[in-house]
């Protein structure tokens, strides 16, 4: 991973859309300060376009979607996007799956959750888990913990043994069943909601995150960078971010977004 003053000028002024992960890049601490919320403001007041993509849930995207200075949320991990037509004050919910098979996933998820829970002693059900629609959240270190590594792998052992996907952030195990992860569903909105084709994506649009469930999307787009607190997934990561901030967490987003505007300018 190299400093980010090593992402060129010229590279910079390619990017037309910023997709983020939210905890631990946006946020800092558990909360999104006021310099996080701006930067987001000013990359759209400058013609950006900017995605959030994160594990959190659907009733935290509804909010986030319509109240937040972005143009579509990518939730749960890629198990649907949302966006907001402000002009027209309409939603669209794009899923993955239908509801059907989201009805019966929940309760192969249900089961796992009983198995956790009694075999993870300090493992808890995540607190937005009733906005869930999709997954599975399992809390090692938002409200409880934080849990050893060891407590987190048995966590991911207990999904993939049910046959479900199973994905690590800075403070959730996400499980759920479907083949998709943030990745898939970002590409898809990209191209579904702001004409953005494969190509187009992957060198025009940027990636931020954080933890190894960003590792697809490290992977995918030409442009990629963590903030500071990403070295410490740094021996896991199966795929790194280009360029490093200095800065952590909402710190660390808005000395990305000051780097975009200054090459602009």
């Amino acid at each position: 991973m190299q400093p980010l003053t090593a992402f060129s000028a010229e590279a910079r002024r390619r990017i037309v859309c910023v997709a983020t992960d939210i905890d631990d890049t946006l946020t800092s601490h558990g909360r999104l300060p006021a310099v996080a919320y701006g930067a987001l403001e000013r990359l759209r007041a400058a013609g950006l376009r900017v995605v959030p993509v994160t594990g959190r849930p659907a009733g935290w995207c509804d909010h986030i979607a319509r109240m937040w200075p972005v143009d579509g949320v990518v939730g749960e991990n890629g198990a649907f996007y949302f966006r907001h037509d402000d002009a027209r004050r309409r939603m669209t919910r794009r899923y993955w799956l239908d509801a059907d098979t989201r009805r019966e996933n929940r309760r192969r998820l249900d089961a796992i959750a009983e198995t956790v829970l009694a075999a993870v002693p300090g493992a808890a059900i995540a607190a937005d888990q009733a906005y869930r629609e999709a997954d599975l959240a399992i809390d090692f270190a938002e409200d409880v913990g934080p849990l050893p590594d060891a407590a987190v792998a048995q966590i991911v052992a207990a999904f993939e043994r049910a046959g479900a996907t199973a994905k690590v952030s800075s403070i959730h195990v996400n499980g759920w069943y479907g083949d998709y992860d943030k990745l898939t569903m970002t590409l898809r909105l990209l191209d579904e909601c702001l004409g953005l084709d494969a190509a187009a994506a992957r060198s025009g649009c940027l990636f931020v995150g954080d933890s190894p469930n960003d590792a697809p999307m490290f992977a995918h787009f030409a442009a990629t960078v963590g903030v500071a607190n990403v070295a410490r997934f740094a021996d896991v990561l199966p795929a790194r971010p280009r360029w490093i901030t200095r800065r952590p967490g909402g710190e660390g987003f808005a000395e990305l977004a000051e780097a975009l505007l200054a090459a602009r300018r």
